[in-house]
């Protein structure tokens, strides 16, 4: 086995007695000083397994009780050169277990594996063209505007009574289910995965309690063991039939159950969920207020992910129908500010019924190109970025503090400045932030190790930024539309006005000359 891969063990044995999805197989793993334990499922035909995601290269002692017994031993070589491991959330970034940058640039597509495989192909196809490197799909069927199909298998099979049975899983889905998350992986693809979702008309928002415990835990012990697998409780859980208490049972479940500690969120349609609880890793939300990303960021000091700010499209749904452009610029304004974005595309087929957002195809939009151009920009800075507290935020921040550090940023500013923050001090809270979300400048930096300004709908001729007089920097004009670079300055700092084409979607990113 490899380090950071997912270790199989198989054995032979007659079905269980009883529940197929809670069955009675247990390993006891030891190995790089630590024993772990972990609960093996059954897999149909006559056949159990275990799965192990070893972190650490070694030798492994396992052995496995219950409805089948075997002890043994794997031995785990060193993780290939390309190979990282499981993303992880480190204050308010993210980065693979060997300590590798991940920025997530994803996509969604919602009903990914309830399609025929032809179709999933075909997505498959467009995903390894594409520049995006996290997918969010759901383990359940979806049913809304162009989706009408019945999928081919579902979760659990019924009973007798035609209810859905959870302690008898379909076989043949978790197995699709499971070849499409190991395709995701061999392209660098993170599988987020959304366990439930209210857009139902087969009873899976429905199933009591209960049987959503037994889903899940069939879910962990299948599914745990894949490096690539985060876990998204819901997709828009305010609007689904469970309630709050039913959410944090799930989250709770969810978390305690899972042997490697997988990301976990859980995305909103209204009220986002508490980011602030302990088992949430990121914030996996849906808004259109751009300007409010940083102050989450601060607020939570977790990873955001804007997961769903609407889709490229045409449809007559506000939430379907951007521009490439603005699709665009929404991926920018997130990034600029230390937070990131997620892609969806919704362009009418009235014959097929086949939009991206839900059902995979082929990318028509214009967006996908220009996400690329930005994700290897982001890719090559010296780090992950940081807002840069603008306007009326800065000047807020500076009202906070006590007398003798304003008075110390006051000397450094213009005179007007100390007006500008008793001014702004007095202002509403409504006011205050009616102001930032009008005129909200997106800017970060990486220490003093680069900056970025997108001026998003500006359209300046020039403008003045001030770069610290400790580096030397080169000063780039980017065009994020037209995908294009050009060095306006270098061995430049202090305060530097620069030349700008003056339309939209330009940025100016600087960076430290070595």
């Amino acid at each position: 086995m490899k380090q950071y891969e997912t270790a199989e063990i198989t054995l032979q044995g007659a079905a269980p007695q009883g529940s197929c999805a809670q069955a009675d197989i247990t390993a006891v793993i030891t190995g790089g000083g630590t024993e772990k334990t972990i609960k093996g499922f059954y897999a149909g035909n006559d056949m159990y397994k275990v799965r192990f995601l070893p972190k650490e290269p070694g030798t492994y002692q396992y052995r496995i009780s219950g409805c089948v017994q075997q002890e043994g031993t794997i031995v785990v070589e060193p993780a290939d050169s390309a190979v990282h491991g499981m993303v992880t959330a480190q204050g308010e970034h993210f980065m693979y277990e060997d300590k590798t940058p991940y920025f997530p640039f994803g996509t969604t597509v919602y009903a990914l594996v309830h399609q025929t495989e032809e179709l999933v192909n075909q997505t498959m196809n467009s995903l390894a063209k594409a520049p995006f490197n996290k997918l969010r799909f759901c383990v359940f069927p979806k049913s809304y505007d162009y989706n009408h199909n019945d999928p081919q298998w579902y979760a659990f099979e019924k009973d007798a009574d035609g209810k859905w049975d959870v302690h008898s899983p379909c076989f043949a889905f978790w197995d699709a289910l499971e070849a499409r998350i190991r395709e995701l992986a061999k392209m660098g693809i993170e599988a987020d995965l959304i366990l439930f979702h209210p857009y139902d008309r087969w009873g899976f928002d429905a199933l009591p309690q209960q049987d959503n415990m037994v889903y899940l835990d069939y879910v962990i012990r299948r599914l745990s063991a894949f490096p690539n697998i985060w876990w998204s409780l819901a997709n828009e859980y305010d609007i689904s039939s469970k309630k709050l208490e039913d959410w944090e049972e799930i989250e709770e479940f969810v978390a305690k159950n899972d042997p490697w500690n997988h990301l976990l969120s859980c995305h909103n349609c209204f009220p986002m969920w508490d980011a602030s609880r302990k088992n949430i890793t990121h914030l996996s939300i849906q808004s259109k207020a751009f300007w409010r990303l940083a102050d989450l960021r601060e607020k939570h000091h977790k990873p955001v992910v804007l997961d769903e700010c609407c889709y490229e499209g045409n449809l007559s749904h506000f939430w379907g129908s951007i521009s490439g452009r603005e699709m665009s610029r929404r991926f920018w304004r997130a990034v600029s500010v230390g937070a990131y974005c997620t892609h969806g595309e919704t362009f009418l087929d009235p014959e097929h019924e086949i939009l991206w957002w839900a059902k995979g195809g082929i990318l028509k939009g214009e967006s996908p190109e220009r996400i690329g151009f930005l994700r290897d920009i982001l890719e090559h800075l010296p780090g992950p970025l940081e807002a840069i507290p603008a306007q009326i935020t800065g000047a807020m921040q500076v009202a906070a503090m006590s007398p003798e550090q304003q008075e110390q940023i006051f000397g450094e500013a213009e005179p007007i400045f100390r007006n500008v923050v008793s001014a702004i001090s007095r202002m509403s809270a409504e006011d205050r932030q009616d102001f930032i979300a009008a005129e909200y400048l997106y800017q970060g930096h990486c220490a003093e190790e680069c900056y970025l300004y997108f001026y998003d709908t500006r359209t300046c001729a020039e403008d003045t930024i001030t770069l610290p007089d400790t580096h030397t920097y080169r000063i780039e004009v980017i065009d994020t539309w037209n995908m294009t670079r050009e060095v306006v300055k270098e061995h430049a700092n202090g305060k530097v006005t620069i030349a700008l084409p003056g339309r939209e979607d330009i940025a100016v990113l600087a960076v430290a000359e070595r």
